[in-house]
């Protein structure tokens, strides 16, 4: 299979997006790091559903916000599996509310989870990536740091944040053949959007082209495709998922 031999490490890879690219990238052959932070059955769960696939994973609690944290789990991770190939970026959080009345904490806690979390972990495995002259770097941003969401400007800021991240490393990291992507979910089903009320869910439906919310598994299919030779030649990209939601660059 494609990626026969490599080793994923996803954060956030317990439930939702990050669960359906555990899946995907395991079932391509990767032995698949899954991360977490406060939900060790919902990690488990992937880990077996994982195996049950005839893939292969283990286990990789940490805090991506945590610097530390960050460090010891990726040298533990080095330490067990020599390399780390393919690093996904999915840790993600929301603290929603008007900015009008956010409180900063809010702020902090999602700009620390979702931007400064990709820039903690990218930092700890590129360095073994740069002196193997390859890996991939794969950052999950969102449709809300195109268009911007009442409610949201920290989710918005952090996910914007992260597709400038992802250019700028793309260019420190190209003539070390390490590329950088990003992929961009519109609305897709997850825990977070089954929150939402039917009438927001219609709404937003309304405002889809294509008519319905995604599935996690049409991201992991885009994350699946950057992480493979045939994406080779892209770096500093997003690739856009989100039924014809946004179609700008």
């Amino acid at each position: 299979m494609m990626l026969d031999g490599q080793v994923a490490l996803v954060t956030g890879g317990s439930r939702g997006i990050g669960r359906a690219v555990c899946l995907r990238l395991a079932g391509m052959g990767a032995k698949v790091g899954i991360n977490y932070v406060s939900n060790p059955t919902a990690a488990e769960e992937t880990l077996a559903a994982v195996e049950a696939a005839g893939g292969s994973g283990f286990l990789v609690p940490f805090n991506v916000a945590d610097a530390g944290a960050v460090q010891e789990a990726v040298k533990g991770v080095l330490d067990e599996h020599s390399f780390i190939d393919i690093l996904v970026n999915n840790a993600g959080i929301t603290r929603d509310g008007l900015m009008a009345r956010m409180k900063e904490a809010d702020w902090d806690q999602v700009i620390d989870t979702n931007l400064k979390g990709t820039f903690l972990c990218s930092k700890a495995v590129m360095r073994p990536m740069m002196k193997k002259r390859r890996g991939r770097i794969i950052n999950i941003t969102s449709v809300i740091g195109f268009l911007g969401n009442a409610g949201q400007v920290n989710y918005g800021a952090a996910k914007a944040g992260i597709v400038g991240l992802t250019k700028s490393m793309a260019r420190e990291l190209a003539p070390r053949n390490v590329t950088v992507n990003a992929v961009a979910p519109g609305y897709i089903v997850t825990d977070m959007t089954s929150e939402l009320s039917d009438d927001i869910q219609a709404a937003i439906r309304a405002q889809i082209p294509l008519g319905s919310l995604g599935q996690p598994e049409d991201v992991a299919g885009v994350v699946a495709f950057l992480a493979g030779d045939d994406a080779a030649y892209m770096t500093g990209q997003t690739l856009h998922v989100n039924g014809g939601m946004y179609m700008g660059n």
